[in-house]
């Protein structure tokens, strides 16, 4: 089936004033996007990418040069919606060819409202982006409007520090996940039968993607997902066995009231983190945050486990950091470092049952090297014990000669 090719001009301003113009595509009718821009270096998977809560707020480029040659499926989104703010590719491909999808790209944005733009010199703009950071930029299809003046508006719009994002991505409610991986389970990854019963992880929902639970529920867990927001004393009544804080949007420092009850609840329930749930962890820990020049936003992210050695491939989104050197003071260490930059990956408490990791071991899409860390916080919701190096060996080994079988 053939994608509508684009017709209306749209332009990509800058707030440094630096201006591209294109075709727009998805939602054609749909008021200007406004959000900090940044780019993603995978080669595969922009509709995961798309439905990743981690992108509100955000214009998303992708450096792959031709996008939408394999449609839309269902299957494949990471939460109910596109979460971008804007879509900026350098060209819409013409024609999908996937027996799953069901629609095209262009037609699927359109229905859920977010424009895009594409014939965009993307080399330019990625360049522009990491040699001056990440920046606010505006999507525009108002040709009455001077680039001086589109470049004013995206200058005037909020940084994305100091923005509490994970609050709007939050569910209202709670609910519970049982969907697992299904026919997308690896050979090597531990199924439900693993588990002598079901481990009750209550996950803090700062923006979750949908892989993330369905690797905990593959494990033989009840994932009882709730608000980022809830206190530290709904968190002990309910009795989990294990603590969950998610990937999510915005600045890590501005989620205050998910910090202060990650601070009121450490060591009391085993923790693991992803992405935003890291920094949050290692802000209530007493560490720091900074924001990163242009973020790590790719599927080919090498990170190294210092604990074993190893060197794991991963597929990373996020624009802030965690401070490796504030660990000592609060009894933490680093257990990954980012091979690109030397910047934290990933970090554990050295007493407490407390870790998380920068990455997504979830990896949809992307690398599955770092999916242990999942059977990691199995073994630690068992045992209660801190994180250590021969427990990530137990879970790698136990991959290799389950993948063996």
């Amino acid at each position: 089936m053939s994608a509508k090719t684009p017709q209306k001009p749209a332009r990509l301003a800058l707030a440094d004033g630096t201006v591209f113009t294109g075709l727009a595509f998805g939602a054609v009718d749909a008021p200007d996007a406004i959000g900090e821009v940044v780019f993603n270096t995978a080669m595969t998977g922009y509709q995961e990418a798309l439905t990743d809560p981690s992108y509100a707020g955000q214009i998303l480029t992708m450096t792959s040069p031709m996008i939408g040659n394999y449609g839309v499926s269902p299957e494949d989104v990471e939460s109910g919606k596109p979460q971008v703010a804007g879509f900026v590719i350098r060209e819409l491909a013409r024609v999908r060819s996937n027996h799953r999808a069901q629609m095209d790209l262009a037609e699927w944005l359109s229905q859920h409202g977010v424009i895009g733009i594409q014939a965009v010199d993307t080399r330019a703009l990625v360049r522009r982006l990491r040699e001056h950071g990440a920046m606010n930029g505006l999507i525009s299809l108002d040709s009455s409007a001077t680039d001086a003046q589109l470049v004013q508006r995206a200058g005037d719009s909020p940084s994305m520090a100091g923005q509490n994002l994970a609050a709007k991505l939050s569910p209202s409610e709670a609910y519970d996940w049982s969907e697992t991986l299904g026919d997308w389970k690896l050979p090597h990854q531990v199924g439900a039968a693993a588990v002598d019963r079901p481990l009750r992880v209550l996950a803090l929902d700062c923006g979750a993607k949908h892989n993330i639970y369905r690797n905990l529920a593959e494990r033989g867990c009840d994932v009882h997902a709730v608000p980022h927001d809830v206190s530290a004393e709904q968190i002990l009544a309910m009795k989990p066995d294990g603590l969950f804080i998610s990937n999510g949007p915005g600045d890590p420092s501005a989620v205050q009231a998910t910090i202060e009850t990650l601070r009121d609840v450490a060591g009391e329930v085993p923790t693991f983190g992803i992405c935003l749930g890291h920094q949050l962890l290692a802000l209530a820990l007493g560490a720091k945050t900074y924001k990163l020049k242009f973020g790590h936003r790719g599927a080919n992210q090498p990170v190294r486990n210092i604990l074993t050695g190893q060197v794991e491939i991963t597929s990373q989104n996020h624009g802030f950091c965690v401070d490796g050197d504030s660990l000592a003071e609060i009894g933490c260490e680093p257990t990954h470092i980012h091979l690109n930059d030397g910047t934290l990956a990933g970090f554990r408490h050295t007493s407490k049952p407390i870790f998380s990791v920068q990455h997504h071991p979830e990896a949809s899409p992307g690398p599955h090297d770092a999916c242990y860390l999942f059977d990691c916080f199995v073994e630690m919701m068992r045992s209660g014990q801190p994180l250590d190096a021969n427990m990530m060996r137990r879970a790698v080994q136990q991959q290799r000669t389950a993948k063996m079988v």
